[in-house]
């Protein structure tokens, strides 16, 4: 219902080219299946729309790690104006605090991992302002706002709680799923999938449809980046 890591990651390398106009950049992953899947698919992307852009360091950590002198101090000589790191918040904050104390003056870039609002505490001064890009899965834009909107306040008004962040997709599950069967006249899976699979529903979160593989077409991703210590939304991207 969300674009998938690979979405991620390569949307991100293709925006770190394009909008934010990084020619050397270097990457980190902390070597987990997330952290070096969306690594990876940073680089794929970020050569696919500029294949001049020089990948300049590959370097690794761990989930656990605390101290990045080694691999950073090894990353400032090679002068990147962008670093990508492919890992979680709890060592983004961290490595943000040490690039900060080492004199690094490349921007920061990661996936959902670090798009946290705990990331502003755990960075510290390494922060900055508007120095970090990150993205999350989803988001809508346009007329699709006022939708969003009108279902929040619908849940509020009978919940008497907010929404939370990916409640609108599995909302939207669930009513495709329902319109499958309803249109297979089933609820026997061996019926309702391939209703499933060429579906075409507009929900909550916009236009749902699948590709071949079962992925959402033109999943979009939300861009974040850090004012004052609080997390802001720039644009959401397809």
């Amino acid at each position: 219902m969300v674009a998938n890591d690979n979405k991620l990651g390569g949307t991100l390398g293709s925006y770190a080219v394009d909008t934010l106009k990084a020619k050397n950049i270097a990457v980190i992953d902390d070597r987990s299946a997330y952290g070096q899947g969306v690594a990876d698919e940073f680089v794929k992307g970020a050569k696919k729309k500029f294949p001049g852009v020089k990948i300049v360091g590959k370097e690794f950590t761990n989930p656990n790690a605390t101290d990045f002198t080694a691999i950073l101090t090894s990353i400032k000589a090679k002068k990147p104006d962008l670093i990508f790191f492919g890992g979680m918040d709890a060592v983004g904050g961290p490595m943000l605090k040490q690039m900060k104390a080492l004199g690094i003056q490349a921007r920061f870039m990661g996936g959902d991992g670090i798009c946290t609002e705990a990331l502003s505490r755990l960075a510290g001064d390494g922060l900055g302002e508007g120095n970090v890009t990150c993205a999350e899965a989803g988001g809508v834009k346009g007329p699709q706002e006022k939708v969003m909107a009108d279902f929040q306040a619908r849940y509020k008004k009978k919940y008497n709680a907010d929404v939370q962040l990916y409640a609108p997709y599995v909302y939207d599950a669930v009513m495709v799923m329902a319109t499958a069967m309803k249109n297979a006249n089933s609820a026997d899976p061996v019926k309702y999938l391939p209703e499933l699979k060429k579906i075409k529903y507009q929900g909550v979160t916009g236009m749902i449809q699948f590709d071949p593989k079962g992925d959402i077409k033109d999943g979009a991703l939300t861009l974040f980046t850090y004012k004052g210590g609080k997390k802001t939304k720039m644009d959401v991207i397809q």
